[in-house]
């Protein structure tokens, strides 16, 4: 059954808007996306929106609809009431380039900072062998769709912009985590989460994984093990000493003599 609604959307670029009023007819089982194209269609053709799938698995659709970051095409327009007001905003975190669509490139240069994948080297692709149990703890995080979410409602950047250059945020310190999990990957990453990624700046709020669209356990299954890795190497006691003594061992050990020619 067809409805009319009230939207408000933001329009506007990186010098300054606001939101705009529009009344637009809802159809039964439309979702966010729907409205918003119609409206394109019918009343606002220059409205600018990022979008590719429209099935919830390309991540590009994201805004804050309501206050809340979500996908527009995930979001069923039967979870508001008839005459509620639907308001749709850019996402916070990032600058604004028009209208509902958002500069998310801080994203990928902290992509790029990411230390890949190194396979132990007497090893062929062939002959990589794992637990399952392995392999379903690293599937999980293999599901995210880089919709950037998890970075929009992190408080640590999205109230602090002077926090982007030391903390890289949910979406990447899950990809070190799922990385320093895999059985066969020989890198130490533990410090790069702290000293590159600002693992530390992470209070684990749940924030992330609250919005997560493909229902990721950001916090409890990726950051808060990675917090206690890093907790193991650079503040238990044991692994302290055990330090001071391997450094004053080394320090008694006479250099090896200069060969003679």
């Amino acid at each position: 059954m067809a409805y009319t609604a009230h939207f408000k959307v933001w329009r506007g670029d990186d010098s300054g808007g606001g939101l705009e009023d529009f009344q637009i007819e809802v159809n039964e089982g439309e979702v966010v996306l729907d409205v918003i194209h119609r409206l394109q269609a019918t009343q606002t053709p220059d409205l600018a929106v990022r979008w590719n799938c429209k099935a919830g698995k390309c991540g590009s659709c994201s805004a804050e609809i309501n206050g809340r970051p979500r996908l527009m095409c995930m979001t069923r327009m039967n979870l508001f009431e008839p005459g509620e007001t639907v308001t749709v905003t850019p996402m916070r975190t990032f600058p604004v380039i028009r209208d509902l669509v958002t500069d998310v490139s801080f994203n990928y240069t902290k992509a790029r900072m990411m230390p890949s994948f190194a396979p132990p080297k007497d090893l062929a692709p062939g002959e990589y062998r794992m637990q399952q149990e392995d392999v379903e703890r690293s599937q999980e995080f293999r599901k995210c769709i880089e919709c950037f979410l998890c970075q929009d409602v992190c408080h640590v950047i999205r109230d602090h912009e002077a926090n982007k250059p030391a903390f890289s945020g949910p979406r990447f310190l899950i990809r070190l985590a799922e990385l320093d999990m895999h059985p066969l990957d020989t890198v130490d990453r533990r410090d790069v989460a702290v000293e590159d990624h600002g693992i530390g700046l992470c209070n684990i709020t749940k924030c992330c994984t609250e919005v997560c669209p493909e229902g990721i356990k950001i916090t409890d299954n990726g950051i808060i093990p990675m917090k206690e890795r890093v907790a193991d190497k650079r503040y238990d006691p044991l692994f302290s000493i055990g330090s001071l003594f391997r450094k004053s061992r080394n320090r008694r050990d006479p250099a090896p003599p200069t060969p003679k020619e």
